[in-house]
């Protein structure tokens, strides 16, 4: 049973952001990190899973909306995106990743101290871009937490990039935000997790990563995606108003 775990969510192939959380000292030192999904679709989607892939027996990955829909574009399964960077990112990945992409589970559990079993997912347990968030009623939470074994008291989940920790019914849910692309404030967003959970920030200097993402990515647009991402244009206020009408709510008597 790890101690600590530090869950790294929505990296969206960011380098540099990637890079200044795995240097924080409490994740260097965490018995596990787990990545919760969408991890490559972004500006460097190989340089990304190459640094993963090189820390071992240490990461655990589960796979996101974003990560499966790579595969499936690549694979001739799908030929349309929401997101305009993701057909290139998808070009960008060699086959060896692909298949890593394609072979990971989409949840799992793991004890972790002081909280016993947590299940790690992408969106919500049986689905990977089901939304969830911090003011969903608990009727939805019900909803996606149907079938879920009795003894799983924790649920971590990504997906929506703004952290928060809240109870419904009786589980705590964790969203550890977004290290990539994340939505309110600026800053990669993760969480701890051992013996209790603390949500975390790492600021790093915006200005010369997006001036690196410029070098290093040849993805046409890539100061603009920079610019909008790195600097979080999109406001929570933003981003719950656009997420709110996927979570049910607008069906309510």
């Amino acid at each position: 049973m790890p101690n600590r775990v530090a869950v790294l969510s929505d990296i969206h192939g960011v380098l540099p952001a990637l890079e200044a959380v795995l240097a924080e000292p409490d994740v260097i030192t965490a018995d596990r990190i787990v990545l919760t999904g969408d991890i490559a679709a972004g500006p460097q989607p190989a340089q990304v899973l190459d640094l993963l892939t090189g820390l071992g027996d240490r990461v655990t990955w589960i796979s996101g909306n974003a990560d499966r829909e790579l595969v499936e574009y690549r694979r001739g399964r799908r030929d349309t995106f929401p997101d305009p960077i993701a057909p290139w990112a998808a070009e960008q990945l060699r086959e060896d990743q692909l298949d890593l992409l394609a072979s990971l589970p989409r949840s799992l559990s793991l004890s972790v101290s002081g909280l016993g079993e947590v299940l790690f997912c992408h969106a919500t347990p049986r689905d990977d871009e089901e939304v969830v968030l911090v003011d969903s009623r608990l009727d939805r939470w019900k909803e996606v937490f149907d079938g879920l074994d009795a003894g799983i008291r924790t649920v971590v989940c990504g997906h929506t990039h703004m952290p928060f920790v809240r109870l419904a019914h009786g589980r705590l849910v964790v969203n550890p935000g977004s290290i990539g692309m994340p939505y309110g404030r600026t800053g990669a967003h993760w969480a701890l997790l051992g013996p209790g959970v603390a949500l975390r920030t790492t600021h790093f200097d915006l200005g010369a990563a997006a001036a690196r993402l410029g070098r290093e990515s040849s993805y046409p647009g890539i100061a603009e995606w920079a610019d909008y991402f790195l600097n979080a244009r999109a406001t929570d206020a933003d981003a719950l108003a656009a997420f709110a009408p996927r979570d049910g709510r607008d069906h309510d008597p």
